[in-house]
């Protein structure tokens, strides 16, 4: 809300940047509880954002503001929160580190230019956060680990350090081990004391703390060395000179920005403990936009356009990376200025492409900015303007969905979207009353337009309203978020559509004779019906000779039984893979019509049923897991369980990780979102996706058809 104050302390001035080299936007990642948004707290209130800290126990801190997030304490969405460090603005992009809400950790990394990776001192690294990792290797992102919690009974920091290095791979060391009160640099040999709070005074470390310190800080300068480009340094090192900490420091910034080096931070949220070592690393080692590459940019036709710069000179090329609804001020679309400079009163083209199979229709919209804001959680502090590389908050840009491009009106471009998983959990809604359907309807247009993640599908053949989202803890903040609009709703069960086919071949005459003084109805039509292999569709053959039925009435029978096919035989389900061959029939001059011809050939394939045998199909689906070779017994275990046919398993490219490929009935998929990541302890992941009919087996068929 615009104006709005913290529970936790009042909200200081927004800062607007003009130069990109002063903006660093750094996403902190890691698992649930790890204390990313405590951490967050604790940087504004040293950095004097916040007068004192808020509680995630209490829901005050200023990133957790929405209702779910306060209920659940967890952070359920991604948030911003800004703070100035010796000259540099610094926006910190807090992000959610449970599994479902990995829409909102994607749209953070996309916002930002650095990570970091805060785990717990008493925890040890998970697999998501470890794949999270490799996903910002892949890219370059240059990355720091914090070990936050030290106060934690159960905290162990050089144990998680080791931890870290065993999961994270080379690169990773620390540049301070934790002592008394306070932390030791291992390349300024210096004792930090944060015995009285932030910020810490400078002395010499504890002689107990020298041994450890001198075996680490070797260790670290040998890492250093490694990075450098400076390839005399070994030979010197190795000759027993001692480097020039200035060198060293100098050495380990570059190392960092680039992506190959990553120091590890001990901090203590609570204490104070790192914060200034937090700060200062940010700063000096994390890159600003103008060293980041940016996303490819094309014309809304696809054609493609000149790379972008993060010049507040160039084209304007922004990014909607979240957007939310706020009861004061309506929609609220964060946005990443990657070039140019965005001003208020001024008008913009807001382009969203590619996302029409999540609800997203392609649009092209001319809108007006009329203010510009910098977030501060859901604070909203107006700003005369948003320089590239600067994150910034719009209001009331009606169009603006979460994932477009802002551009200039003569100059519109669209950037390439980034990679969202497939929301894999269906969840069926339902409106208790008929007027909470138009407040639902409205209240999804809202959800959909914000989250990416979320799917929403309108099944024709079952008749239900379904949510795909990426698990339960997802479908409650979705559930949660309808009913605080006004909107009603329940959930049912989820139906899965099937099919109906033959077993076997089958005869039938369809006669509809009627008359009722006039003109009156008379169609006869003898069928022949046998069932075609998995995937051939209906097919249609005339053999009348003679001209038993007239030719101007053969497609009126093929026209009824094709409506009959989509009407279903024993289940109100399609009929699929099966052929029919018109083999006789009768008409008569006068009494004969399209109409009677239609029903005789719906007639004939309902008495052909009832001759034969009709069988239900069940959609089948390919499924392809990803897990750690640790849970590979049990994932199997239960895909046997699931009816499931296991079509191999393989190794995957990172290791440790395997593959495995199997078929399984969509109706033992339901809540495999739930399943898997219970079985797995959330490492594992799955795709899935349609692959043919099968028939149901013969036990299942009641419970199926009730």
């Amino acid at each position: 809300m615009a104006g709005k104050h913290t529970e936790n302390g009042d909200v200081g001035a927004a800062v607007a940047v003009d130069d990109p080299a002063k903006v660093r936007n750094v996403v902190l990642v890691g698992p649930s509880g790890s204390g990313k948004t405590t951490l967050t707290e604790a940087l504004l209130t040293a950095a004097g954002v916040l007068s004192r800290a808020g509680s995630v126990t209490e829901g005050t801190t200023v990133c957790d503001h929405d209702p779910a997030a306060v209920r659940q304490q967890r952070s359920v969405g991604l948030s911003v929160a800004p703070l100035m460090h010796d000259g540099v603005k610094i926006n910190l992009i807090d992000t959610p580190g449970y599994a479902d809400f990995v829409g909102e950790l994607r749209a953070g990394l996309r916002a930002a230019d650095a990570a970091l990776f805060v785990v717990c001192a008493a925890e040890g690294v998970d697999a998501a956060t470890v794949a999270v990792w490799e996903e910002c290797a892949a890219v370059g992102m240059p990355r720091a680990v914090i070990v936050a919690r030290l106060d934690h009974q159960r905290a162990d920091a050089e144990n998680e350090i080791t931890a870290c290095r065993e999961a994270f791979g080379a690169g990773v060391l620390p540049l301070y081990l934790p002592a008394k009160n306070g932390l030791v640099g291992l390349i300024t040999q210096r004792f930090y004391d944060y015995s009285d709070g932030y910020p810490p005074k400078m002395g010499e470390p504890d002689p107990a703390d020298l041994e450890r310190m001198t075996e680490a800080r070797n260790e670290l300068i040998e890492g250093i060395i490694a990075e450098s480009e400076d390839e005399t340094l070994m030979d010197r090192y190795l000759a027993g000179e001692d480097l020039d900490q200035d060198t060293l420091i100098e050495d380990l910034e570059k190392a960092v920005a680039r992506g190959s080096f990553h120091p590890v931070i001990p901090v203590c949220s609570t204490s104070g403990i790192g914060l200034a070592e937090v700060l200062d690393g940010i700063k000096r080692a994390f890159p600003s936009p103008l060293e980041h590459m940016l996303p490819e940019v094309t014309d809304p036709n696809g054609k493609n356009r000149e790379k972008l710069k993060a010049d507040p000179d160039g084209p304007l090329a922004a990014e909607v990376v979240r957007t939310a609804v706020d009861s004061y001020v309506g929609r609220v679309s964060l946005v990443r200025v990657f070039s140019g400079t965005l001003r208020p009163e001024r008008p913009v083209h807001v382009s969203g492409h590619g996302m029409s199979e999540r609800g997203h229709e392609d649009h092209d919209v001319d809108e007006r900015v009329a203010h510009i804001y910098s977030p501060l959680g859901a604070t909203l502090r107006e700003v005369p303007y948003c320089v590239a590389g600067d994150l910034c908050a719009l209001t009331k840009v009606g169009s603006a969905e979460t994932g477009d491009t802002v551009s200039a009106p003569d100059h519109p471009l669209l950037m390439t979207p980034w990679t969202m998983p497939e929301p894999l959990l269906p969840v069926a809604v339902v409106a208790k009353t008929r007027s909470d359907e138009d407040t639902m309807a409205r209240n999804l247009a809202r959800l959909v337009a914000g989250d990416p993640t979320l799917r929403l599908e309108r099944n024709a053949e079952t008749h239900q309203l379904v949510l795909w989202c990426m698990g339960e803890a997802h479908a409650d903040v979705v559930l949660a978020r309808l009913r605080s609009g006004g909107a009603d709703v329940d959930t049912e069960p989820v139906k899965v559509a099937l099919r109906e086919t033959f077993a076997g071949p089958a005869k039938a005459k369809g006669r509809h004779v009627k008359q009722s003084g006039g003109h009156g109805q008379y169609a006869v039509c003898d069928i022949i019906v046998e069932p075609l292999p998995r995937g051939s569709g209906f097919q249609f053959v005339d053999k009348i000779v003679g001209g038993a039925i007239p030719n101007q009435f053969i497609p009126s029978v093929e026209k009824g039984i094709r409506a009959q096919l989509e009407r279903g035989l024993l289940s109100g389900y399609p009929v699929v893979d099966i052929k029919v061959t018109l083999v006789d029939g009768k008409a008569h001059s006068v009494d004969s019509s399209d109409a009677a011809f239609q029903t005789a050939g719906s007639i004939a394939l309902k008495e052909a049923a009832a001759a034969g045998q009709i069988t239900l199909l069940e959609p089948v689906d390919t499924v392809t897991v990803r897990l750690p070779d640790d849970h590979l017994g049990t994932v199997l275990g239960d895909l046997s369980s699931r009816r499931g046919r296991v079509l191999g398993t393989e190794a995957d490219t990172s290791p440790g990780y395997s593959v495995i490929r199997a078929e399984v009935p969509a109706t033992q998929l339901i809540r495999y979102a739930i399943d898997l990541r219970s079985l797995s302890s959330g490492s594992a992941t799955f795709t899935r996706e349609f692959s043919r009919f099968d028939p149901l087996p013969q036990n299942l068929v009641a419970s199926m058809t009730t």
